[in-house]
């Protein structure tokens, strides 16, 4: 599939969460949408975007935004992370892989020299139309929330 890019039509998703409720990217017609890619749960990197995008939910929301996360985790893996952390946004589970491969964001990455597949730590904002209007792809994990605004504002 080409690269996405900011005026592309939103590839449609429809995923479990970490309730098991079917959430779709046409549930939000009408609202922003911040779609937050990340590599795994419970990890340092992963653990900071998901508390950032948590402690400012409300304002986010407030200004007609809504955070959607998603990983390869499994929907356990996803309620326990979201548990802990009191994350009040839904979790896509892709264990299939096929979110993230129809956005783009699964690829070759290295660490210590050993090359392995893994999702590229990226966030999506999509329109109330579904059209992609901006692509991050630098992630401040400490400023993940800012820098949407930022970028819109």
């Amino acid at each position: 599939m080409a690269k996405l890019k900011v005026g592309d039509k939103a590839p449609a998703i429809t995923a479990k969460d970490q309730h098991g409720h079917t959430v779709s990217l046409s549930d939000f017609k009408g609202k922003t949408v911040i779609l937050y890619f990340y590599p795994k749960d419970n990890t340092p990197g992963c653990t900071t975007e998901a508390c950032n995008f948590r402690d400012n939910y409300q304002s986010l929301q407030a200004e007609g935004f809504e955070v959607i996360g998603v990983s390869v985790n499994s929907e356990r893996s996803h309620r326990n992370f979201a548990e802990k952390y009191s994350l009040p946004f839904s979790l896509l589970v892709d264990t299939d892989q096929r979110i993230v491969n129809d956005y783009g964001v699964w690829a070759e990455k290295t660490l210590f020299g050993k090359k392995y597949m893994g999702t590229l730590r990226t966030t999506f904002i999509i329109d109330g139309q579904g059209i992609i209007t901006h692509i991050i792809d630098k992630v401040d994990n400490q400023r993940a929330s800012q820098q949407v605004r930022e970028l819109l504002g």
